[in-house]
């Protein structure tokens, strides 16, 4: 289990794999975010999109699918998160993609009105199979602090 103590600011972790299905988009775009560029191989032909590509909503889903996959395979203390800054969608996300994500800690600060945990700043990017970046953003998690022995 790592802890607020455990973490250091520079620390890269390199992680995921995840394969966009068409039908996967689809399904998505249909249930939260059913614009025309997201479900109709017609309509996304006229955008700059040129085809069918994932909602960024649905770009951040499997972000956080393969974020959370990584904690089961590195346990931390974690109380989940603040929020998230600068979200920005660089590129499309298109069907037959293969994601990855990397993450790198930014700033680690033990909270001064509740000492039991901090917070831990991270800058995550998603890449394409080209490695070519399609997600940015900032996370801001809670973390516990080491118990006292």
């Amino acid at each position: 289990m790592r802890y607020l103590e455990d973490i250091e600011v520079g620390t890269v972790s390199r992680f995921g794999s995840y394969a966009v299905t068409r039908e996967e988009v689809l399904d998505f775009a249909g249930k939260y975010d059913p614009q025309p560029f997201h479900l109709s191989d017609e309509a996304a032909a006229q955008t700059h999109f040129g085809r069918i590509a994932a909602s960024g909503w649905h770009s951040c889903s499997m972000t956080m699918a393969m974020i959370v996959e990584n904690m089961k395979e590195h346990p931390q203390a974690g109380l989940g998160a603040v929020g998230v800054d600068e979200l920005r969608w660089v590129k499309p996300v298109y069907p037959g993609d293969v994601l990855r994500c990397e993450s790198e800690v930014i700033d680690v600060r033990p909270s001064t009105s509740r000492p039991e945990m901090g917070s831990v700043k991270s800058r995550t990017t998603t890449f394409n199979q080209n490695d070519e970046p399609v997600l940015r953003f900032i996370a801001i998690a809670l973390i516990r602090r080491r118990p006292n022995e």
